[in-house]
């Protein structure tokens, strides 16, 4: 997918309204320049961001409940905003987005700021386990842990309705297969958009 087809997909996939999109080009635009200051994502992806990062956040909303009103999504690990910031770009969930390391901190809450978007867009700076739990409609993960330690650490977030979204790339169905049976069974595996080899765990529960 090249930087044009991601943005095109964007935009006919989401009718992004103008104001959004200029958020979202912001947000691409304080990446890159903080890219210069701290490793927020490899340099190799660096030159394919709207395929790689935005458009690869962006597609788990095709899995996602709708986005109604105070419904709240939990994103663990959100490092340089991927999936959390996009989709609080994106919708009006109430975005909580986990990240211990205070410069990672520091930048997202820049961003939050600069677009706008703190109304529903949270920082929880601290390690997931120290954590007080509350229940999230849906849990994301792109790359916080491997599935036998994400699971545990983060259940206690879900009820029977959360949506799982984990992105596990070429390791979707070997970190699957990893997990108890009785967990197996809560999550499927879909094919990403910006990689065929990829998979996305999707599961209910």
């Amino acid at each position: 997918m090249t930087e044009d087809e991601a943005q095109a997909w964007l935009q006919e996939e989401f009718d992004v309204p103008r104001e959004t999109w200029e958020r979202l080009e912001l947000f691409v635009a304080l990446l890159r320049d903080e890219m210069q200051r701290q490793n927020l994502i490899s340099k190799a992806s660096a030159d394919s961001l709207w395929g790689r990062h935005v458009v690869d956040s962006a597609q788990l909303l095709r899995y996602a409940p709708d986005p109604t009103a105070g419904k709240i999504w939990l994103d663990l690990g959100t490092g340089a905003g991927f999936p959390g910031i996009v989709i609080a770009l994106l919708t009006p969930y109430h975005v909580h987005m986990v990240e211990s390391r205070k410069r990672r901190c520091e930048f997202l809450n820049e961003v939050i700021d600069r677009t706008g978007i703190s109304n529903h867009a949270t920082v929880i700076a601290d390690r997931l386990e120290n954590i007080d739990s509350f229940p999230a409609d849906v849990i994301s993960a792109r790359a916080f842990a491997p599935l036998d330690r994400l699971i545990p650490l983060s259940h206690r977030f879900s009820t029977e309705n959360t949506v799982w979204l984990l992105p596990k790339g070429k390791n979707a169905v070997r970190e699957l297969k990893g997990l108890s049976p009785k967990r197996q069974k809560m999550f499927h595996v879909e094919h990403s958009l910006t990689n065929p080899d990829a998979g996305i765990l999707v599961g209910k529960g």
